[in-house]
């Protein structure tokens, strides 16, 4: 089966066809920039652009940076406030003409990488995702079990947000060397250990690629590794959603 999966980020919308039986691609990746707090109307154009330009009729999964409740964005994070209060399944339907299924977008990317990637041998026990990029998104299964909505992003660091820290977006604007971003981002896991103790933490976003930078300079109590499908896993985990949800 193939679904279309798409990944609303701060600074780009993505999507691709996903075999949900591999989590491969099966279509070219097609990516829109946007700019900073894009707005619902511009977002929707481009998510149709998207689906017009893959020829897709059918269900489609969306990641989006937000805790999503019932369809509904109860926040807005990297995106205009706007789309607080909007129930997203309904407004992508209506614009688009098909059958939207929204999720948190660090939760999405949980999901793809419980399934095909580093967490797919840790289905017992705590796993900590987090997905570091413009901000901080956190995913936590329990059991193989999403705990959806977390926003651990958000907790205080020194009396600043932690993605205000120890995203990558930070460690870009502060010209932070690799030794001491990394002392920014021990900060923040440490904080973690101590409220939820994973068992296993993995690492994903943009800044993954480049985890043996930084990788080896953190020491915790869980293991810690970096995310296998990087930044095709909010693709590949909404798409996964999208086939749940549909049936």
């Amino acid at each position: 089966m193939e679904i279309l999966g798409i990944d609303v980020g701060g600074s780009a919308v993505k999507g691709a066809l996903v075999n949900l039986e591999t989590g491969e691609f099966v279509s070219q990746r097609v990516r829109f920039p946007t700019e900073e707090n894009v707005k619902p109307e511009k977002m929707a154009e481009l998510i149709d652009a998207i689906i017009t330009q893959l020829e897709y009729d059918g269900p489609v999964g969306c990641g989006f940076p937000a805790p999503i409740k019932g369809g509904v964005a109860c926040l807005a994070e990297n995106v205009s406030h706007d789309w607080i209060g909007m129930n997203l399944d309904e407004f992508f339907q209506q614009k688009t003409g098909k059958t939207f299924y929204v999720l948190n977008d660090a939760d999405s990317a949980g999901y793809a990488e419980m399934h095909f990637g580093a967490g797919k041998d840790w289905q017992k026990g705590v796993v900590l995702l987090i997905t570091v990029g413009t901000g901080i998104g956190s995913a936590i299964f329990v059991d193989g079990v999403l705990l959806p909505n977390t926003e651990f992003g958000h907790l205080k660091i020194r009396g600043k947000l932690a993605e205000k820290r120890a995203s990558d977006a930070a460690r870009q604007k502060k010209e932070m060397s690799w030794e001491k971003w990394a002392k920014h981002l021990q900060e923040y896991l440490d904080e973690m250990e101590s409220l939820i103790s994973p068992d296993f933490i993995i690492v994903g976003g943009g800044v993954s690629k480049k985890y043996d930078e930084f990788l080896p300079l953190l020491k915790l109590n869980a293991k810690i590794v970096p995310a296998e499908l990087q930044n095709k896993a909010g693709i590949v985990g909404a798409a996964l959603y999208a086939g749940k949800r549909s049936g």
